[in-house]
């Protein structure tokens, strides 16, 4: 049973910093890719972030400088590092994991529950 929580949204005033978790517990597979999205208020979801197992990261433009993404391969862990943030960053953050099975289950994707970040003064 493959379990992903977040964790580390909240309020925060604009320019300020929150460093968000996500944890994928579970046995038997590799992740090859950890990634971030979020979803505003009454728009689709989007991408935000997307780090592989050998280290290349992708950004949204709009984050470009100001959210780093990283993991701990030991805990399975994913963070997203957000700095000099603003009201447009106000979304719910969901942490995206790929699976990678050496059994017939091969390739899956899984989901957090989402962890809202609001930014405003």
């Amino acid at each position: 049973q493959v379990q992903v929580v977040e964790s580390g949204g909240g309020l925060v005033q604009p320019g300020g910093s929150l460093r968000l978790s996500c944890e994928v517990s579970g046995t038997g597979f590799d992740m090859p890719l950890m990634a971030w999205y979020r979803q505003a208020p009454g728009k689709p979801r989007e991408f935000v972030a997307r780090l592989l197992y050998g280290g290349s990261t992708n950004y949204k433009d709009s984050v470009k400088g100001r959210l780093i993404i990283s993991r701990d391969n030991a805990k399975n862990t994913v963070y997203l590092q957000m700095n000099n943030l603003k009201p447009e960053d106000t979304a719910v953050y969901y942490c995206n994991a790929g699976l990678q099975y050496g059994d017939e289950r091969g390739y899956l994707e899984v989901w957090g529950q989402g962890t809202l970040v609001t930014v405003s003064s």
